[in-house]
């Protein structure tokens, strides 16, 4: 109850206490009515909340600060601009939502299927690999307009993928939108994939509207997930609209806040017919309606005073307090429909008008690189100077198209613009508006559009300006991969192969590419086996490269569980100058996950120089690139160096960098050494008949399972298991539900493998190392 009480005390201070037998009758009536709710928010949840707001609320007094420097026209260009992206877990509908997003703003004359059963397939999945799989692989831009209250708005809307595999592109799309749309599936619910979207979404402090699809199906119930988004994401959300009929028999819904039924009707829905609420359903919309507004009172101080007075808020009020309370994040207004059926998608539309944030109520900040990396508040007007943000790059017919989100300024075609990465100057030749795979040109792109461009070389995440300020943002969050594979071309076509290679890691940052001097192959490592599987059926069909692949490799990691102190000298003498290095220091683990590897010197009366000290901070990362133990990555090390000796002739930086590595080495495999492995979040969806059958699986590949929920039809199991168990995994599943079974994965720490399994991989190493020499 943090939050409504120290809403309570506000509303207290501005009574000046004048009345306190009434403030008491309205605690006891607040506390009563929190009584009646179907389930209650945790402590933690509103702590969250209250923390939540309150960084929104520093940011609101900057942001106010800044609207007084915009002019009229840049205000009204904000005002009627939104730039959303669709998130949710895998197979929720986001594709088929955006179908029809751009059927009813008039931006396709037709509605496809997303699988391309029909020959065409859903807009945004313009990819033939999208189309066969019926999967969103890469995050599609376009640009429509929606019509609400006589009023045109634009909307620059980005479908994002759902597989866990292509995360990279929700970062990506989230690091540069103002605002979301999470859906959720009426029957699944709170997917473990919509943890993480709404992570990634908390991560770049982006508000959304919640809509609860697939309402068409059997067993869909939308309290329950709603239930869940409060419990699970820790988010206060209340429904604005109910459902009017379910499953097959769903025909619209009643609108809350208006009290008002809107039934979709004509061959694809795009007729809305407004009537009274049916009777059977007065009672529950009566219910939600309350219930909404006393969510809102938690979240928001002025409902909370109309709370307090007993008063019936009007729709202005109840809208108003929902923006505010979206915007700052603290709460979700949840809608619900079907897209498929194609109900319920007009008022998300209006929604996203009246509770998502324009681009002049976000808060984006650069760091100034000629000034030290002082933060800087940017500008959303045109009068500023132009600074840009190139978030995704693709191969297109005439070069690399680079999509850029304009912050500040203008973009005009044939201007200049400076990449302040390398300080090179560009000139952009052509300026286009993305419609998937179509473009429309444009001439000029004002502050806060997104935009697309051809012949800038670039990376994803550089930063441009019009040359007359040094501002860099901040870049995306980028996760490690966690499977490797060798790959070859099947022919001579070396050429094309490194073309593809080149391309695919330059567009996605969690693709890496490196050749294995030892073992003389190349090494491809990514998010997944699916991951990795579409790039090389990309290869086939983009580049006519058909290549072998080997086995998938777990990407494992190497720690200590204790420390060892260390004393080497490395000598070596061959005629004239030799070499002469003596380090001495411990070597300790570093506690926590931090991924992190630490080297410290602590020399005392210059036994070691400066400049040898930088040589063996690079025998460090070197020795940490390639472990002892298997030749994988080196994790949570702490090196201090503090002691040694040098030789006034043979000294110099290649003895230390040699002595660090060996020392590290030595060092190492006496601190009780041991093999990290990736361990993965399972989470899998199957009818309910097929429990046993999936336990008993999991339970094989030395799965820990966390939690299990049932529903009506199907269940849903939670658990933890070694990525190395999992290859394969998705065929064994299929044959133990006919078929019917669904799962995801996402990484969530290392841990130490089982001793058996260590002692196996170290022997392997050793063998593959005989073999070489």
């Amino acid at each position: 109850m943090v939050l409504l009480s120290r809403n309570l005390n506000l509303f207290q201070m501005r009574s000046a206490l004048s009345n306190p037998t009434r403030i008491l009758r309205h605690q006891e009536a607040l506390v009563a009515s929190s009584k009646l709710r179907k389930f209650a928010y945790t402590h933690r949840a509103f702590h969250l909340s209250y923390r939540k707001m309150s960084e929104y609320e520093d940011e609101k007094v900057v942001i106010d600060e800044i609207n007084k420097k915009l002019t009229p026209e840049d205000i009204n260009h904000a005002r009627k601009l939104r730039n959303i992206g669709i998130s949710a877990h895998i197979d929720s509908g986001k594709t088929t939502f955006t179908e029809r997003v751009l059927y009813y703003t008039g931006k396709i004359k037709a509605i496809h299927e997303v699988r391309g059963r029909d020959n065409v397939g859903a807009k945004m999945d313009s990819m033939d690999l999208e189309r066969e799989k019926g999967i969103t692989i890469q995050s599609a831009a376009t640009y429509c307009s929606w019509d609400k209250d006589n009023e045109n708005y634009q909307f620059n809307l980005i479908d994002t993928p759902g597989h866990i595999d292509f995360t990279i592109e929700v970062e990506r799309a989230l690091r540069v939108l103002d605002g979301a749309v999470l859906v959720v599936c009426a029957v699944s619910g709170v997917q473990s994939q919509t943890v993480t979207v709404d992570n990634q979404m908390r991560r770049y402090n982006v508000p959304r509207v919640t809509f609860i699809n697939k309402m068409d199906r059997m067993g869909a119930d939308p309290f329950r997930a709603i239930e869940q988004l409060n419990l699970k994401l820790k988010i206060p959300a209340a429904a604005v609209q109910i459902p009017i009929g379910s499953e097959n028999e769903l025909k619209g819904i009643v609108d809350l806040i208006n009290n008002e039924a809107v039934f979709s009707e004509g061959d694809n829905g795009e007729i809305l017919r407004k009537a009274p609420i049916p009777a059977d359903l007065a009672e529950l919309a009566a219910e939600k309606r309350k219930l909404l507004i006393e969510t809102l009172a938690d979240v928001d101080d002025e409902m909370t005073e109309i709370f307090l007075e007993e008063k019936e808020p009007t729709v202005d009020e109840i809208k108003s307090a929902i923006r505010r309370a979206t915007i700052a994040r603290k709460f979700s207004p949840v809608l619900m429909g079907s897209a498929l059926a194609n109900t319920g998608i007009q008022p998300v539309l209006d929604a996203i008008v009246d509770y998502l944030p324009n681009p002049s109520e976000v808060l984006n900040t650069a760091l100034d690189i000629a000034h030290e990396e002082k933060k800087i508040d940017l500008i959303p007007s045109t009068q500023e100077p132009f600074v840009g943000l190139a978030f995704k790059l693709e191969e297109g017919k005439y070069g690399q198209l680079t999509y850029i989100r304009v912050y500040q300024g203008r973009l005009r075609k044939g201007s200049f613009i400076t990449n302040i990465q390398n300080g090179k100057k560009v000139k952009v030749s052509r300026l286009v508006r993305m419609h998937s795979e179509e473009m429309e040109d444009v001439d000029e792109v004002g502050s806060g559009e997104i935009c697309a461009t051809f012949g800038i070389d670039c990376a994803s995440g550089n930063t441009f300006t019009d040359g007359t300020v040094q501002y860099s943002m901040s870049s995306m969050f980028v996760p490690d991969s966690v499977v490797s594979l060798s790959i070859h071309p099947k022919g001579k076509d070396s050429t094309n192969f490194s073309k593809a290679l080149n391309r695919f890691q330059k567009e996605d940052p969690t693709f890496k590419v490196k050749f294995d001097s030892e073992s003389k192959e190349t090494i491809i490592s990514g998010m997944g086996e699916l991951h990795l599987e579409i790039y090389v059926e990309r290869m086939k069909r983009e580049y006519n490269v058909e290549c072998i692949t080997g086995k998938p490799q777990v990407s494992y990691r190497e720690s200590i569980l204790s420390s060892a102190d260390f004393d080497y000298t490395h000598k070596k003498q061959s005629g004239g100058a030799g070499q002469f290095a003596r380090v001495m220091g411990n070597l300790t683990p570093v506690e926590g996950d931090k991924k992190s590897n630490i080297f410290e010197t602590a020399i005392v009366g210059g036994a070691i120089p400066e400049k040898f000290l930088a040589a063996c901070n690079k025998g460090f990362d070197e020795a940490c690139e390639k472990g002892p133990l298997i030749g994988h990555k080196v994790l949570n090390v702490k090196m201090l160096i503090n002691d040694g000796a040098i030789h006034s002739v043979d000294s110099n930086e290649l003895a230390f960098k040699t002595a660090t590595i060996t020392a590290f080495r030595n060092a190492f495999l006496n601190s009780q050494p041991v093999i990290l492995e990736p361990i993965m979040n399972v989470s899998v969806t199957s009818p309910n008949e097929f429990q046993g059958n999936v336990i008993s699986l999991l339970n094989k590949l030395q799965a820990v399972i966390q939690d299990t929920e049932n529903n009506h039809d199907e269940f849903t199991l939670k658990a933890e298991c070694p990525l190395s168990s999992m290859f394969g995994f998705v065929t064994s599943l299929r044959a133990s539900t006919q078929g019917k079974g669904e799962f995801s994965l996402e990484f969530s720490h290392y841990a130490p493998t089982l001793p058996n399994v260590q002692k196996e991989l170290i022997a392997e190493h050793k063998k593959q190392q005989t073999n070489k020499n």
